[in-house]
């Protein structure tokens, strides 16, 4: 089964980053018989057997990473027939693009307990989550000023726990390509 790793703050090439042959070279030598980067942003598609199976290999390729270039970040690991259901649900389909900067995947740890009370929105109002489900906050951030909000951190600071964003765009084209 394919799987996808997605690292947080992991871009290929930079200091205490991997180049794109050694990250796909530390998910082989963890044992993938499959392994492919998708694009330069931390985002690997990897082959194992379960979701247990993909965790423990995501864990000692971590380890080669550590070795090979000092990166010491996590992964949040998602299964490609899991992602495929999430694109197909289309959250986004009722957002008029026109009024936000971009529409974001943030995938979170499975410790994250979402309840009734837990915040849709941040203080300032540039970030705005659309929909939590078990493991991901669907969210859309707009830009008031300078920058656009950052759902990573919003989320970050919501649950005191590691998380990592894509662009919903970057997950709709990893499922097109490898799902």
């Amino acid at each position: 089964m394919r799987h996808a790793a997605f690292f947080r703050n992991l871009n290929l090439g930079r200091t205490h980053a991997p180049n794109r042959t050694q990250f796909e070279a530390a998910f082989h030598d963890a044992g993938s018989d499959f392994a492919a980067s998708f694009l330069t942003n931390g985002t690997m598609v990897f082959e194992a057997a379960d979701a247990t199976d993909a965790q423990a290999l995501v864990e000692r390729a971590i380890a080669r990473l550590v070795a090979v270039c000092g990166l010491r970040e996590p992964a949040l690991v998602r299964d490609l027939p899991y992602l495929a259901r999430l694109v197909a649900s289309d959250p986004f389909a009722d957002v008029d693009r026109a009024t936000v900067y971009d529409c974001y995947a943030t995938f979170m740890s499975p410790q994250v307990l979402i309840g009734a009370d837990t915040p849709h929105r941040n203080a300032k109002g540039d970030v705005e989550v659309l929909r939590y489900t078990a493991g991901e906050a669907l969210t859309l951030a707009r830009q008031f000023g300078a920058s656009p909000g950052s759902p990573n951190a919003f989320i970050e600071k919501q649950f005191g726990l590691p998380a990592t964003t894509r662009a919903w765009n970057t997950v709709v084209r990893l499922v097109a390509k490898f799902a």
